[in-house]
């Protein structure tokens, strides 16, 4: 009797959510194995996407599955979002991120801070404070030099993921530090670290003075204000510039070998080449990527108004829907696109059962979803439709609403004059015969994006997409959020984009976010 074949396959959705997935045989083909994955885990696989399996001839390394005959029957597999699915903010070849210059970073605060290898002197000390801590119980006493040299590494370390870092920031690294090296605990404190991360605190205020001193943009910018020497200056503690959305690159340096004037010239090439019938759109995103420095310069430390901007960057308007996602991830070093979506779709089930539970209480809230929730249900099952239901009842579920916001209007009666005193907006156009007065329209004929009074993007084919982009655009433009709903789009920000800025959540905000863990 022949033994049945099983695959046990554990598939990779999104960076931080895994699962199993069990076959009783050898599906007949890749596109065979999609169907029967997008089957198995739906809603969360309604996109087009492909697949890579770790390698056991290349030691586990990924790589595409392109022969179903390849599929171990034990194996991982990783689920990529296709560039040409219909749900992304757009579809095109040119949607390009090249190599990041040196003076940009590349990662983001780690959730496990990296202890780094300190002076060879000092590791051999470690090391047998270590041994002797683990035997005895005894703590390692340093000298004043081999503090330092503990102090100074540890905050070159930090500064490579963020120059300001928070106090959770710099408790977790001296968490890190102690955990590491246990003969570095103290006694006195109640984790071991606390003297440690009030050390670090003034290192790297140090250590920001000497690279401000070397000419380091990002954090010179906040240098030479009142003091002794200057008691006319902006005060020490106003106007800080400084990443509070947790940004990436906020002001990075310019590339090496570059400065603003070869920037500038490379700003008119580039304004030249888009004014052309048949523009090189690869010369375009390499040299956008180039001068990305003088852009976080002119935004960060002039604040011009968006239209003079973007008409003196006309590649961010050229292409845009790509382009906007191409400035956020240097920005933040996050796909929009793919992270929106991924955590979207993954928490919409339990967000639209926490509306209903909602819009069955009474209430003007309750009143607000459930009418919003009636127009839904009318409509079919597509998953467009479900993510417009979710994003347009979440300012109403975390009780913001701004009409000023939520625009409406005709695509034949469009007149721009009217929205010149529109500071942000998500604009619906309908067509003929479709009620402008809806709180929701889920057949729009397009969307756009008002931004200061300017229609800065047109043509958005669906409402998460609008949306989406509008998140891209206040991280690529540095604005603030829409005054009237900071609570969506900061939860926009920390849950579904994973930005943490080290800032607490405000209580309905952590409560929608323990919600959402809840199991059912």
């Amino acid at each position: 009797m022949a033994v049945s074949q099983k695959f046990l396959l554990r598939v990779h959705l999104t960076t931080d959510v895994v699962v199993k997935v069990s076959l009783t045989k050898r599906p007949e083909s890749v596109e065979e194995l999609i169907t029967i994955l997008r089957e198995k885990l739906n809603p969360r696989l309604d996109f087009e996407f492909t697949l890579q399996y770790e390698d056991p001839d290349f030691n586990g390394q990924l790589t595409c599955l392109l022969d179903i005959q390849e599929l171990p029957e034990k194996g991982t597999l990783k689920v990529l979002r296709s560039e040409s699915d219909v749900s992304s903010c757009a579809s095109s070849d040119t949607d390009i991120l090249p190599h990041v210059p040196l003076a940009q970073r590349l990662k983001c605060w780690p959730d496990t801070f990296p202890v780094p290898t300190f002076s060879y002197e000092v590791e051999h000390l470690l090391e047998e404070g270590n041994r002797a801590f683990e035997m005895f119980g005894k703590h390692l006493k340093l000298t004043r030099a081999q503090k330092h040299n503990i102090l100074e590494t540890m905050a070159s370390v930090m500064h490579t993921f963020k120059a300001y870092p928070s106090d959770g920031d710099v408790g977790l690294a001296a968490e890190a530090l102690v955990t590491t090296h246990p003969c570095l605990k103290e006694p006195g404190s109640r984790n071991g670290s606390y003297g440690w991360k009030t050390s670090l605190k003034f290192k790297m205020g140090n250590y920001r003075t000497k690279l401000a001193r070397s000419g380091c943009v990002e954090v010179s910018v906040n240098a030479g204000r009142r003091s002794v020497n200057n008691p006319e200056g902006e005060h020490p503690h106003s106007n800080i510039k400084r990443a509070r959305r947790a940004e990436v690159n906020y002001l990075p340096n310019f590339p090496r070998g570059e400065d603003q004037v070869s920037l500038e010239d490379m700003r008119v090439q580039i304004k030249n080449e888009v004014e052309k019938t048949e523009p090189n759109k690869v010369m375009i995103e390499k040299l956008m990527q180039t001068t990305f420095a003088l852009r976080r310069h002119e935004i960060v430390q002039d604040n011009p108004m968006v239209k003079n901007f973007l008409e003196k960057w006309p590649a961010l308007r050229f292409d845009s829907q790509v382009s906007i996602c191409a400035e956020f991830h240097r920005v933040t070093d996050i796909n929009l696109r793919n992270q929106f979506y991924a955590e979207l779709d993954r928490h919409t089930p339990r967000l639209m059962a926490l509306y209903r539970q909602k819009a069955a209480r009474t209430g003007k809230i309750s009143e607000a979803l459930r009418t919003i929730l009636n127009h839904y249900d009318l409509q079919a099952p597509d998953i467009n439709v479900k993510r417009t239901a979710v994003l347009r009842a979440l300012p109403v579920y975390l009780r913001e609403e701004d009409p000023e916001f939520f625009k409406t209007c005709n695509a034949d009666t469009l007149d721009e004059s009217t929205l010149i005193d529109t500071p942000v907006a998500l604009l619906t156009v309908v067509t003929d015969g479709a009620s402008q007065t809806s709180p929701v329209h889920f057949t729009s004929s397009s969307m756009a994006i008002v931004v200061e009074g300017d229609l800065v993007m047109r043509d958005i084919p669906r409402f998460a997409d609008a949306f989406a982009l509008l998140f891209g655009l206040i991280y690529a433009l540095h604005l603030d959020y829409p005054r009237k709903l900071v609570h969506t789009f900061t939860f926009v920000q920390k849950i579904f984009m994973g930005l943490v800025d080290g800032k607490p959540l405000k209580p309905c905000l952590h409560a929608l976010k323990n919600d959402l863990l809840l199991k059912e």
